[in-house]
């Protein structure tokens, strides 16, 4: 199944998803910011029309790992997030946390790179930002599987 990823800013939230093996992620949409209700109800349609098994959400902390007020509000978007997936029965979804430190730096980066104009760059930078997001996930699964593939077989192989 797909997973999506969230890059939740004050006026957006970059989307991406994962191919359908879960290797890797492509950019879906930034969505313009409403409300947080209605925000979390266009996430939870996207996971519904994607068949999303996880919800991957950015998490912003401070270079040297602690909470900042942006923190504050992701945590509270993923509060809400998950009370209205409970509320519709959508229990099964798994809503997980990614570092999300210098994402926008490393998307800025690619999109500069690709010679991006700066007022296009605005307009995707933080859907650029959740294809990090997704993709440092993704990645991390796989390296964690593969350690556990290497334990399983030094263990009576």
């Amino acid at each position: 199944m797909r997973k999506i990823a969230l890059d939740v800013g004050d006026k957006t939230v970059g989307i991406a998803l994962s191919d359908a093996l879960g290797i890797t992620a492509q950019g879906l949409m930034t969505l313009e910011r409403v409300g947080i209700r209605k925000d979390t109800g266009k996430i939870l349609d996207l996971v519904k029309e994607y068949e999303c098994d996880t919800i991957v959400i950015g998490l912003p902390k401070k270079l040297d790992g602690t909470d900042s007020i942006q923190t504050e509000k992701v945590y509270e978007f993923r509060t809400m997030l998950e009370n209205k997936m409970r509320s519709t029965g959508m229990k099964n979804i798994q809503v997980v946390w990614q570092d999300e430190r210098l994402t926008t730096v490393m998307a800025e980066k690619v999109l500069i790179e690709a010679d991006v104009s700066r007022s296009k760059r605005k307009k995707v930078i933080d859907k650029q930002a959740a294809v990090i997001i997704m993709q440092s996930y993704l990645d991390r699964l796989a390296t964690e599987k593969r350690l556990e593939e290497n334990d399983n077989n030094s263990f009576g192989g």
